[in-house]
């Protein structure tokens, strides 16, 4: 367990970080006009917009320790800080002291903090945040994507509101872009219940064909598209022309609203002709997701499964401690007891000047209380064995999962495609009113291994199929899962007609709207402070 002071209740509840939605400053676009490239996926975000303090400079910035420049702020918060029940910190400042931190904090915390070209200045930078968005490593994984495509940002009180309840803003349907070019082809990937989008019968496979008024498929009105596609407040009112699975058209107006997060779903037995095979779909390392994934191995446990279908095809990360519990409750006792789930590999300054106990993250045998009782042993339904249905939009927590079993010898067949790749995490640190979230671990598992930037491969490569529901067993990735669990054979190579779904650099359809926060490792940044 990762704690600055010793205290391991530092990472529970109260104190641990947790991600949110999308708002304005930090939505992904995927839509593009069709002499463009493809859509991003959007892990960075864009700073606010400035000019340079002055002339450019080419003189280097002397970087003093960070503690000399925190909370001094051009814009000093005043009143309480909800966060400690104490007056907010900030004392009266320039942009130029916040630029101090910044890079100060960079070069302390930031795990390659010594590639930082040196060319940067503060000087010409407007803003911090402008200045924090080139405080990033140029290097490049061994397949020529960025090594750092996880450096952003978020206001503050936005953080936290989003962090501490994992509402958003929406209409409760996840987007995936399956073309981001004309001719576009966007489909709805699941729906929260409860939502705008479920109240209107919307479900999986359908595809948005125009949004008031505009043709998704073939218009260039890639602003309008987007404003109606990713609302960024509540209260937000379009209208959809879907295509349903079945071949019929129909309209619908959706309101956005603040959307709760169900990041358990489906629960399922499936009875097999060679014995009971648990499924369950788990899209959001969120603190709610503690107590419904217990209740979730419990149920699986008391069916009598023999072998467990993981779907974290959509599930971009979050809690690190919420992937540890759940893979001690897929393995078994002996793989588990006294292992490393992930050991946790800063810079070479030790910035948190960290023992090596603190850096281990084992496998939690007992509940840690995020949403249920703390201190409750967890069950455990005793596997050697798991598959798991991934994408690119499988990150961070997520693929921790599969590295920490792995890392136990417990065999984790990937049927899909490739995941994200990030085995990395941050500690989100607030200074005057803006939270930072920059690179400063990586993570290893019980045997030292943590190198898959370029993602976790496939076991089977098999195209998501929107044309059946998430949880039937006839939906490909997961029909593929049964077979391969019968027959250790993966399903053929995927048809033209298969592959014309698979976009992007990793192959597959990229989930739209989905913010940086939700595809990262978080832990609880009280009383960590660089030292």
């Amino acid at each position: 367990m990762l704690v600055g002071d010793g205290n391991h209740d530092a990472c529970g509840p109260a104190a641990s970080l947790r991600y949110g939605a999308v708002i304005a400053a930090v939505a992904v676009l995927l839509l593009a006009g069709c002499g463009g490239g493809g859509g991003s996926t959007g892990l960075t975000v864009p700073a606010s917009a400035g000019q340079p303090d002055s002339t450019p400079s080419t003189l280097p910035d002397t970087i003093q320790r960070s503690d000399l420049s925190a909370n001094v702020c051009a814009a000093p918060r005043t009143g309480i800080d909800p966060a400690t029940g104490r007056p907010y910190p900030d004392r009266q400042g320039t942009y130029a002291d916040e630029k101090k931190w910044v890079r100060a904090w960079i070069d302390e915390t930031y795990l390659w903090y010594d590639e930082i070209p040196s060319t940067i200045r503060a000087v010409n930078y407007a803003t911090p945040q402008t200045m924090f968005a080139d405080l990033r490593t140029p290097a490049l994984t061994p397949s020529g994507k960025p090594r750092d495509q996880f450096h952003f940002i978020y206001p503050t009180p936005v953080w936290r509101a989003l962090s501490q309840s994992g509402i958003e803003a929406g209409y409760g349907f996840e987007l995936s872009i399956v073309k981001s070019q004309v001719p576009r082809e966007v489909r709805v990937a699941y729906t929260e219940p409860g939502s705008p989008a479920a109240a209107a019968g919307i479900a999986r496979g359908a595809r948005v064909v125009m949004v008031d008024g505009v043709d998704v498929v073939a218009s260039q009105s890639v602003d309008a598209l987007n404003t109606a596609l990713f609302p960024t407040a509540a209260g937000q009112a379009h209208t959809f022309r879907l295509l349903e699975l079945d071949g019929s058209q129909r309209t619908v107006t959706l309101t956005s609203a603040q959307i709760t997060k169900t990041p358990v779903q489906n629960v399922q037995t499936l009875l097999t002709p060679t014995g009971r095979v648990g499924y369950l779909l788990f899209n959001d390392h969120v603190a709610t997701s503690e107590a419904l994934l217990v209740a979730a191995v419990t149920q699986l446990k008391a069916a009598g499964v023999q072998d467990l279908v993981l779907d974290i095809r959509y599930n971009g990360g979050g809690l690190l401690a919420i992937a540890s519990e759940l893979a001690y409750m897929v393995a078994t006792r002996e793989a588990t007891t006294g292992k490393v789930f992930e050991q946790l590999q800063f810079n070479a300054k030790n910035p948190f000047q960290l023992t090596e106990a603190d850096t281990i993250t084992p496998f939690y045998a007992k509940s840690l209380g995020f949403s249920g009782t703390a201190d409750q042993a967890l069950p455990q339904l005793g596997l050697s064995r798991v598959t798991v249905l991934t994408g690119p939009g499988t990150c961070s927590a997520s693929e921790a999962i599969i590295n920490g079993l792995r890392g136990v010898n417990v065999q984790v067949n990937v049927i899909g495609n490739s995941t994200c790749g990030k085995p990395y995490g941050f500690l989100p640190q607030d200074n005057c009113g803006t939270t930072y979230f920059a690179i400063q671990f990586k993570g290893v598992n019980n045997q030292g291994t943590g190198d898959y930037a370029d993602g976790i491969a496939s076991t089977c490569t098999v195209a998501d199929d929107f044309n059946h529901q998430l949880g039937d067993p006839a939906e490909g990735r997961l029909a593929a899962a049964l077979s391969f669990r019968a027959t250790s054979t993966c399903p053929a190579v995927p048809t033209a007609l298969a592959m014309s779904s698979l976009q992007g650099g990793t192959g597959e359809p990229l989930l739209s709207g989905k913010s940086p926060a939700r595809t990262g490792r978080m832990l609880s940044s009280r009383s960590l402070t660089p030292r």
